[in-house]
């Protein structure tokens, strides 16, 4: 389907019986993916053909029999169904009221969001990890919040990395093609009726960007594309992998999210009067702005003061080494013309890019993020701290606590990431069908202590089989492509057992994560694995880097410890892990285990959609679980200072011990502790202390309204610009 520079879209399901021809406009657009009755109409259409379409209703309308469209389009109780969810969706997305409007009225102009990368659903998959996450989960709220926002990212033709383990517990990377016939996507056409096309004449030749336009609820995200015609194959490669490995064309990349990002609004008319960058690879975005400020005939150090006040940067990595670095001379390669244009001498420019710890190192993107940014966060507590220390070379004249850093913790988008068909309805019965709207509130959330034991424990069981169900689902489909052996599918998670005690370790696969810290003392873990009495299953899902070697190790490591027969099946590795694995995961275990090498953790996410789905966590103290560990509500190890106080051994020997502990002491006595109810009403109730206590404060709802309160209000006063 297509889109005009107006929003107009031609159709896309032509077969689609008049009646419910407003499928088409719910089915394009992503807000029926967190709104429960949106996705179980689509359900209700057809369950199979549903299922079969991996849950994607673009997908389902193009497949589903025309008999089977035109029964639903006379079946009383489908069209009350939809007639209902159509009239709740057409007001959500057409409506200018909402949170921001009314605590912000007349500041209507839009605030431009960048970021490489957004895991909106698994079908449109443009995502490696926990930052797209993050950005997908901040895109939705900022839907439900009606802040003035349009989105833009990079649509990758070949995505991140499709995983396969070989039998020798390796990964294996597929090389896909990704077929966006049945993404939820459009593309945008100009004046003609022609494709957008928009050139970014830095490149010589100039590379060029279609452009798409994925809805998010009120949201439009647009996402550019080189992969086309009018571009060489240098440049039609330079997304087609997020995250590209060759430094020059990673910069690349970079060139065309920031600089492309900015020059595709202005073919749109839009024109933001605020900009924000997740991370700090669509950093150029500001440059961009530099650019678009001094064309008015403004100096340079006007242009600066001009952009810096409407400018906001989240950075998430704890570390100097993390952030991207461009050489000097491939910064010439290809600014040396655009300096001028910018009203300053190339050294002027650069200089804006230099970390004064490392002068000679290049251009660092998160260093010239940081400077152009009136707006500056880290993103928990902790990061916060570890930032502001990280860069206080850039204020030489201020103290440490002074760094104009500032910490706003992230926060998941609990519609999407509440069980929908277990937990929810439990919360609507006993927290009132109200609570969504007023989900940031703790006194919303105290009313989980009357959900009954049993009720909340029957809930986690359906949950945890639904888990068991996905992951015999894989391994089913693994054995019968014919290409793995037996022993294999046993590792992939075939042989788990329901009954038993189940940890969860989910997340991308690096040294500093610690994946294999539980597997420190072997014969310590068989025993808690193999207990008579009381055994314990590990399932493990996560990928490596293609270019990270210890990470796809640690992954070997762990395939090799599930396919030992010694260990009785009770350790797993479910592959290819994904938004779909991921919802069964955070629901299904009945532990979260997070363990990296403080203080190298942001944030951290996972372990708070767990939290809010009554999986308690066994977490490090580092990032959000600093501050969300209240005693009660899961368990904690380690301290603050992370791994300066002892050798990364040590600590690991020390940290390793503490699990143990824990699982052994305290966890697993408290989950086999059954009264003749067979409810483990204690571990129940600590279930109930997570819910209760992380839900608001770490939901998505209070992390937009804080970036809202204390960026977006000032960012987008006319007296800014």
């Amino acid at each position: 389907m297509s889109m005009d520079a107006n929003g107009k879209t031609a159709v896309r399901f032509p077969n689609l019986p008049e009646r419910i021809r407003g499928l088409e406009r719910l089915a394009c657009n992503l807000w029926w993916s967190w709104h429960r009755e949106g996705w179980q109409m689509f359900r209700a259409l057809d369950l199979q053909t549903w299922r079969e379409s991996d849950e994607n209703p673009v997908r389902m309308l193009t497949t589903l029999p025309l008999e089977a469209l035109a029964s639903a389009a006379t079946d009383p109780g489908f069209l009350a169904l939809y007639d209902s969810v159509l009239e709740r969706f057409d007001a959500s997305i057409a409506s200018h009221s909402g949170w921001f409007p009314a605590e912000y009225p007349g500041l209507g102009s839009p605030l431009a969001y960048f970021s490489a990368e957004y895991a909106f659903h698994a079908s449109l998959p443009l995502y490696a990890g926990g930052l797209g996450v993050l950005a997908g989960d901040f895109i939705k709220e900022s839907s439900d919040l009606a802040l003035p926002f349009v989105a833009v990212g990079l649509i990758y033709s070949r995505g991140y990395l499709s995983q396969r383990i070989r039998d020798d517990g390796r990964q294996e990377d597929e090389e896909r093609t990704l077929d966006r016939t049945h993404d939820p996507i459009t593309a945008v056409l100009d004046e003609t009726g022609a494709p957008l096309v928009v050139a970014i004449p830095l490149f010589d030749p100039p590379v060029h960007v279609a452009v798409w336009r994925a809805d998010i609820g009120r949201i439009p995200v647009y996402l550019l594309d080189t992969d086309i015609d009018a571009n060489q194959p240098w440049d039609r490669s330079i997304a087609h992998h997020l995250y590209a490995t060759n430094p020059e064309q990673r910069l690349r990349q970079e060139m065309v999210l920031g600089i492309g990002g900015m020059r595709v609004l202005e073919a749109l008319g839009i024109r933001p009067a605020a900009v924000h960058i997740n991370e700090g690879h669509p950093a150029l975005a500001f440059l961009e702005r530099l650019h678009q400020i001094s064309g008015q005939g403004v100096n340079f150090d006007d242009a600066v003061a001009r952009v810096r006040p409407t400018s906001i940067f989240t950075t998430h990595t704890p570390v100097a080494a993390g952030t991207d670095i461009f050489p000097f001379p491939l910064m010439d390669k290809y600014f040396g013309a655009a300096w001028k244009t910018l009203g300053a001498d190339r050294d002027r420019v650069l200089a804006l890019g230099v970390d004064p710890s490392q002068p000679g190192a290049g251009f660092n993107m998160t260093v010239f993020a940081l400077r152009m940014a009136g707006w500056s966060n880290g993103v928990s507590r902790r990061h916060g701290e570890v930032t502001r220390k990280m860069w206080a070379g850039l204020w030489p004249d201020k103290k440490v606590d002074e760094v104009p850093i500032v910490s706003i913790t992230n926060g998941v988008h609990l519609p999407t990431w509440i069980d929908p068909m277990c937990l929810q309805p439990l919360l609507d019965r006993y927290l009132g069908q109200a609570w969504i709207g007023e989900q940031e509130r703790p006194g919303v959330w105290e009313m989980v202590d009357k959900i009954p034991d049993r009720e909340l424990w029957r809930a986690h069981e359906a949950l945890k089989e639904a888990l068991f169900e996905e992951i015999n689902e894989r391994a089913r489909r693994r054995w019968q492509s014919g290409s793995v052996r037996a022993e294999h599918v046993l590792a992939l998670g075939s042989l788990l057992d329901r009954e038993i005690f189940t940890v969860g370790f989910a997340r991308r696969f690096t040294a500093y994560k610690r994946p294999d810290l539980i597997l420190q003392d072997l014969d310590r873990l068989k025993h808690l694995l193999l207990d008579s009495w009381h055994p314990m299953q590990i399932i493990y899902a996560g990928k490596a880097h293609p270019s990270d070697a210890e990470g796809q190790r640690l992954i070997q490591k762990v395939c090799r410890l599930a396919q030992d027969s010694e260990f009785a099946a009770r350790v797993a590795f479910v592959e290819d892990y994904d938004q779909e694995l991921a919802l069964a995961m955070v629901g299904g275990v009945d532990l979260w285990l997070n363990n990296p090498l403080p203080p190298l953790e942001a944030s951290g996410t996972s372990g708070m959609k767990a939290a809010v789905n009554g999986v308690p966590n066994l977490s490090i103290l580092d990032g959000w679980w600093i501050e969300g560990f209240n005693g009660k509500n899961g368990w904690a190890f380690g301290d603050e200072a992370g791994g300066e106080k002892a050798g990364e051994e040590d600590r690991a020997k020390a940290d390793a011990d503490a699990i143990y502990r824990l699982l052994e002491e305290k966890i697993i006595p408290l989950y086999y502790h059954r009264s003749d109810d067979e409810v483990p009403h204690e571990f129940v109730q600590v279930m109930k202390a997570s819910i209760r206590s992380i839900a608001p404060a770490f939901s998505a709802r209070r992390m937009a309204k804080e970036y809202a309160e204390r960026f977006y209000a000032a960012a987008l006063r006319p007296t800014q610009r």
